[in-house]
């Protein structure tokens, strides 16, 4: 369905994106993974024809994304990461509106806009007006909006952000169930590791635009051979040069006041862990199994989890400022 190469896209002296290549299946959900700034949105734009490439190939359901903008146009839904619903009009309108764009026929409008309503329960609200619905209820609607006219692929870029769980997990449901019912091609970004461990067939890890690694969400964190252990120390500084070289430890990383182990076998590698570095210096220690945050530190060196925790807070301080200033 979408086969890139080469793909680069430079702004001014920044490179979003820079040299990847990928192919994305005929029905499989594939997912960009990766912390803000890391070329999700510059790749689901240019997919979406909204950007062209700097250099390179991209062919998008047998359409090249410059020479053939408008046959991919009509075949494609997007469900962008700002807000788009008009919330002075109804639920069934906004959909109306796209049926209209989109030439739905009117002889089937009626009932494709019902239809789709009822994938995410939202058929009894379809005639209030979207400014009554709850922060997930939108988001639902959104979701389904651009699914008016049957699109071969559905983009997504960050379907869930600012969601509470139970809403998140009520959208992770409906694109699960259409994917499955419907067999629509679908690609998001996320920087939500659950998210794409629930959703995808395939993760691709990006960072600062290059494409790290790509397969299934198992075979990923399988690739890493081993346990996690996250050790929480006093004074770091120069244990990691202790476990250099050590038979068990197959990857070693610091993060602040915390080691991070990959090794073969963690309960019997915790003993030898706190031997090795003092268990005086030992605040506490933690052991699971390898997630895909995980295969991020290990690729990049760094932790999107906190990434994304460090940007949620001065989102949050910037939406505090902008309220004091009204």
């Amino acid at each position: 369905m979408i086969k890139i190469k080469e793909l680069t896209k430079v702004f001014g002296d920044l490179v979003a994106v820079d040299h990847v290549n990928l192919e994305v299946h005929e029905g499989e959900i594939f997912g960009f993974l990766g912390p803000n700034g890391a070329g999700k949105t510059t790749l689901i734009s240019i997919f979406c024809t909204l950007l062209n490439p700097s250099l390179g190939s991209v062919v998008v359901m047998g359409y090249d994304v410059q020479e053939q903008a408008r046959e991919i146009r009509k075949s494609i839904g997007i469900v962008f990461q700002d807000p788009s619903l008009d919330e002075k009009l109804t639920g069934r309108e906004n959909l109306e509106i796209s049926a209209t764009l989109y030439r739905v026929p009117k002889n089937v409008r009626r009932g494709r806009i019902d239809e789709v309503l009822d994938i995410v329960g939202l058929k009894d609200r379809a005639d209030s007006f979207v400014r009554t619905y709850s922060m997930g209820m939108k988001r639902r609607l959104e979701v389904v909006r651009p699914l008016i006219h049957h699109p071969k692929i559905l983009f997504l870029d960050e379907p869930t952000l600012g969601l509470d769980p139970r809403a998140r997990e009520w959208v992770w449901e409906h694109l699960k169930a259409l994917n499955q019912r419907e067999g629509t091609t679908i690609v998001l970004a996320t920087n939500y590791m659950e998210e794409a461990e629930r959703l995808c067939d395939r993760v691709g890890i990006i960072d600062r635009g290059r494409m790290i690694t790509i397969g299934t969400p198992k075979r990923l964190k399988d690739g890493l051979k081993g346990d996690v252990i996250i050790l929480k120390v006093k004074n770091p500084e120069g244990l990691v040069d202790k476990f250099q070289g050590v038979d068990f430890v197959k990857d070693v990383k610091i993060l602040d006041e915390r080691i991070v182990f990959i090794v073969e076998n963690g309960e019997s590698a915790i003993p030898r862990i706190v031997e090795i570095a003092g268990s005086d210096r030992v605040l506490s220690i933690e052991l699971h199994r390898p997630t895909l945050n995980d295969v991020f530190l290990h690729y990049t060196g760094r932790d999107i989890q906190k990434e994304e925790k460090a940007e949620g807070r001065k989102g949050k301080k910037m939406k505090r400022r902008r309220m004091g200033g009204m």
